[in-house]
């Protein structure tokens, strides 16, 4: 961990970031527990009366299965959130891929924020609540039509083409990554002259292993707690990856 000031770690990132023309940001929840999205692990006092399973459990693939009125009654609640918006991490990373800096920007969020902020080169790892698609004819939906399934007669969203279930695009426990996907994160880390991980421990696999990619001397890692790889690291800062970021000023 730095012993440095927070003016002191902010400098440093600065200087890195400006010797730099292709820098990868790599997000966890962290990102977006700072616009105000709680995590579904964490468990509020009603927690126990209101579901009889674990998250784990009712947002995996077998779960989704056998009782998909549960699943979509915690989807809904739980990670379908509206009126979030962007936080000064989603925005500065939107201004430095537009000043040319970020090439690509890779998440295990779900809630499209970074789209909202503004960044293109996105790689969702885990999916997106955004987009979803009946699982018999592959017709497209937004989430506002899965929010309104909540008033249908099993609170399951149909599809009004063929009356198939309608899934959300997102990747499940028991269910693999986006092959497409991860192939496009690891090229971008191979390529990447600085690597930039924020909001997230490391923990979940296999999307920390995409930092074995990055061969450079430019990784910097962004979080409140305590991070793997951190001897790695040319720059561990532990703070707000919100008020690390917005204090970067953006040069071309």
């Amino acid at each position: 961990m730095s012993d440095k000031s927070f003016d002191e770690n902010v400098a440093e990132l600065q200087r890195l970031i400006d010797s730099s023309s292709n820098i990868v940001f790599f997000g966890g929840a962290g990102v977006s527990t700072e616009s105000g999205i709680p995590d579904f692990r964490s468990v509020d006092g009603l927690y126990n009366q209101k579901w009889r399973y674990p998250p784990e459990q009712i947002i995996s693939r077998s779960f989704f299965d056998a009782n998909p009125a549960e699943f979509f009654r915690f989807y809904r609640e739980k990670l379908l959130i509206k009126g979030i918006k962007p936080n000064a991490a989603h925005l500065k990373l939107a201004e430095l891929e537009k000043a040319g800096k970020v090439h690509a920007v890779i998440t295990q969020n779900i809630d499209g924020l970074h789209q909202a902020a503004g960044s293109k080169n996105i790689f969702e790892l885990h999916g997106s609540t955004l987009r979803n698609f009946c699982m018999n004819c592959r017709a497209p939906y937004d989430a506002d039509f899965i929010a309104a399934s909540a008033d249908s007669p099993d609170g399951i969203p149909h599809c009004t083409k063929c009356g198939g279930i309608v899934k959300p695009d997102v990747v499940l426990y028991e269910e693999s990554l986006d092959e497409a996907c991860m192939e496009g994160a690891v090229r971008a880390i191979r390529n990447a002259d600085m690597l930039i991980i924020g909001g997230t421990s490391l923990s979940v696999y296999p999307a920390a292993g995409l930092i074995n990619y990055y061969s450079g001397n430019k990784l910097v890692l962004i979080n409140k707690s305590v991070t793997a790889n951190e001897l790695a690291a040319r720059l561990s800062i532990h703070d707000s990856i919100g008020k690390v970021l917005g204090a970067i000023k953006v040069t071309k």
